[in-house]
């Protein structure tokens, strides 16, 4: 029976890596298929080997998920407690994939955990929580849409006598290497999250312990899974990214995403903290379009994705509270 459940989660978990990928693919490549840096296909085929590449380059946020966020029991009960949180984190993905939202899909999959935690009376770590969770959900934005934006004064100050053609076609390979760059800290940040999980699964349903170092074929797996969705596409909060917060030139695209990237790796290595690929990206676009003026940015649809950030963890928590209850009546 726990074999079958561990089996199972496992596959729910690479299910969520894989409408991760998708969702968030409009994180790395957006800006630079909105400001023709990149054809949409070359830059979907980039974006996911650089993923696959960034998920083997750390484990610390992968750690974070696993032994931070909850302690479930032990079984099958806390089997159905982590298969019902990757629930809650797949239907709010699967929502905001819809309507066009960048949401977060780390903070959908905390909050799921969350959520069915407390269904099931399991402890939460609520320390963790506000250190590695609130705090920087918090700063990663103020930090992405300031630092975007001091790099953007820099490259206006830089090149401001240069003629704007060579310039823009400049930028435009420049955002091959920043697109990349942003592509491998996705890899680095959210494939993580996956493995994070699968790993949890294996120590609850015993067949790992709590200090045992990430299986190879756990981070082979989420990585391939996270390719894959990446390589699907995103294109409806890809539309959202690239034009609807702000028409974005070269210049700003590179800005965006050197930002965001730095952003990410600083977070994932440094203090193995796992934040949103999407807050960070989406606050950086803000932070170069203000640059500009502050009326360039249409901050009514951003108001509309702040508003999808902040009922993320919450709803994603309600779904896999409800659908702890489902699995524990049909499974218990």
């Amino acid at each position: 029976m726990e074999l079958a459940l561990v089996i199972g989660v496992i596959v729910i978990a690479l299910i969520f890596d894989y409408t991760n990928g998708f969702h968030d693919a409009a994180n790395a490549i957006a800006t630079s298929v909105s400001t023709r840096a990149l054809t949409p296909r070359a830059a979907l085929f980039m974006a996911a080997a650089m993923n696959f590449i960034g998920a083997h380059l750390g484990t610390q946020v992968a750690q974070t998920v696993g032994k931070g966020i909850i302690d479930p029991p032990d079984g099958s009960h806390g089997l159905i407690i982590v298969g019902a949180g990757l629930v809650g984190a797949i239907t709010w993905n699967m929502i905001t994939w819809y309507f066009g939202l960048p949401s977060s899909s780390s903070h959908a999959l905390i909050g799921g955990l969350m959520g069915s935690a407390l269904a099931a009376a399991a402890t939460v770590h609520w320390d963790g929580v506000v250190t590695k969770v609130v705090v920087p959900m918090i700063l990663s934005p103020l930090v992405g849409f300031s630092l975007a934006g001091g790099v953007m004064i820099a490259i206006y100050w830089i090149f401001r006598k240069a003629q704007p053609g060579p310039a823009n076609r400049g930028f435009r390979y420049a955002q091959t290497v920043s697109a990349a760059a942003m592509a491998l800290g996705h890899g680095l940040q959210d494939a993580q999250k996956t493995m994070g999980v699968i790993f949890l699964a294996l120590v609850v349903g015993g067949f790992a312990g709590p200090d045992d170092p990430i299986p190879q074929w756990v981070i082979l797996a989420a990585a391939a899974a996270i390719s894959l969705g990446t390589y699907a596409g995103g294109w409806r909060i890809m539309r959202t990214l690239g034009r609807r917060i702000i028409a974005l030139d070269p210049p700003q695209g590179f800005a965006a995403e050197s930002a965001a990237a730095t952003v990410l790796y600083g977070a994932a290595i440094g203090f193995g903290a796992p934040i949103s690929t999407t807050h960070t990206i989406t606050s950086a676009i803000m932070g170069v379009g203000a640059t500009k003026r502050l009326s360039a940015v249409r901050w009514g649809v951003a108001g509309n994705i702040v508003l999808a950030w902040i009922l993320t963890i919450p709803a994603s928590a309600l779904v896999a509270a409800l659908t702890y209850y489902l699995f524990h009546w049909i499974l218990e």
